[in-house]
C-alpha cells in the first residue's frame, strides 16, 4: 500500500503542475519518437550475481508545455515504448573465476545465462527545463511513475542440468533460471536529465539519460515463494525527436 500511495502522490503532483498555471502561460504541444540503449538487471533477494544486460527501447513521445514559472519551463511528458530488459548472470566460482564444464579442457565456453524480457512501457513524467524553448539549448530534469505490460521473453544459456562442472559455482541460487515471469504487470519510478536543442522549422532534438527503479516484482514473493524481491533496475540512454503541433503565439518566447 505504501508503494501505491507513493505512485498516486506523483500523479497528484503532475496534475497540480498542469492546472496551477501561475507563471507565463503556455499551450505548446509536441509529438515525436525516440530510440535508445538500455542496461538492466534484476534486484534478486536472495542475491544473484549479475552484470548488466544490454537491450533497446523505442517508441512514441508527447509533451505538453503549460507554463514558464520564473526561469523554469514546466511540462508534462508521456511516452509509449517497447523495451527489452532482463538480467545477465555473472557465474563465478569461490575464487572469482568463470565456471566451466569438466569436459571443456580448453576453457573456452564458461557457463552463461541471460534472460531478455520485452515490455510495453508507459512513463508519465513532470519536466522542468531551463534555457531556450524555440531556438537554442535547454537543460532539463524529469521524473514520474511508469508502468509496464509484459509482452514476451527469451533465454540464452549454455547451462545443461546434471552435467559435471570442473569448478563449482559460488552462488547456488539458480531458481530464477527455470521460472517464467509470473507477474505480467510492472510499475515503478523513472527519473532522467538531459539536453534539448530546438531549431526553427526543424523541431526539438533531445538526448537524455534515465534511470528506472521497479517497485513491483517479476516473480511471486509470498512467504512460500523462493524470492523475496525481484525488481528491475534500468539505465537508459535515449535520443528523441519532437515536432510542434501547437505553439503559443508569444513573441517574447525565445
Amino acid at each position: 500500500m505504501k508503494r501505491l500511495f507513493f505512485i498516486f502522490s506523483f500523479f497528484h503532483f503532475f496534475i497540480a503542475t498542469a492546472v496551477a498555471q501561475v507563471g507565463d502561460y503556455r499551450t505548446d504541444l509536441a509529438v515525436g519518437g525516440s530510440a535508445g540503449y538500455v542496461l538492466s538487471n534484476v534486484g534478486f533477494v536472495p542475491d544473484v550475481p549479475q552484470g548488466l544486460l544490454p537491450g533497446y527501447t523505442a517508441g512514441l513521445s508527447v509533451r505538453y508545455t503549460c507554463e514558464k514559472y520564473f526561469s523554469s519551463i514546466c511540462s508534462i511528458v508521456g511516452e509509449v515504448n517497447v523495451i527489452q530488459t532482463g538480467w545477465k548472470e555473472d557465474i563465478r566460482d569461490a575464487n572469482d573465476n568463470p565456471v566451466y564444464y569438466a569436459v571443456d579442457k580448453d576453457k573456452v565456453n564458461p557457463l552463461s545465462y541471460e534472460r531478455k524480457i520485452t515490455y510495453l512501457q508507459i512513463p508519465f513524467m513532470a519536466r522542468l527545463g531551463w534555457g531556450r524553448e524555440r531556438k537554442g539549448l535547454q537543460a532539463f530534469f524529469q521524473a514520474g511513475p511508469q508502468i509496464g505490460v509484459y509482452l514476451s521473453e527469451s533465454t540464452k544459456s549454455n547451462i545443461q542440468l546434471g552435467k559435471p562442472l570442473a569448478n563449482d559455482r559460488a552462488s547456488q541460487v539458480v531458481a530464477q533460471d527455470t521460472l517464467a515471469v509470473q507477474n505480467k504487470f510492472d510499475y515503478g519510478i523513472a527519473a532522467g536529465a538531459g539536453v534539448e536543442l530546438s531549431l526553427p522549422k526543424v523541431g526539438h532534438l533531445i538526448l537524455e539519460g534515465r534511470y528506472y527503479y521497479g517497485l513491483g516484482n517479476i516473480f511471486k514473493n509470498s512467504k512460500s515463494d523462493y524470492f523475496g524481491k525481484s525488481n528491475y533496475g534500468q539505465i537508459v540512454i535515449k535520443a528523441t525527436y519532437l515536432f510542434d503541433i501547437v505553439r503559443t503565439r508569444n513573441p517574447k518566447i525565445k
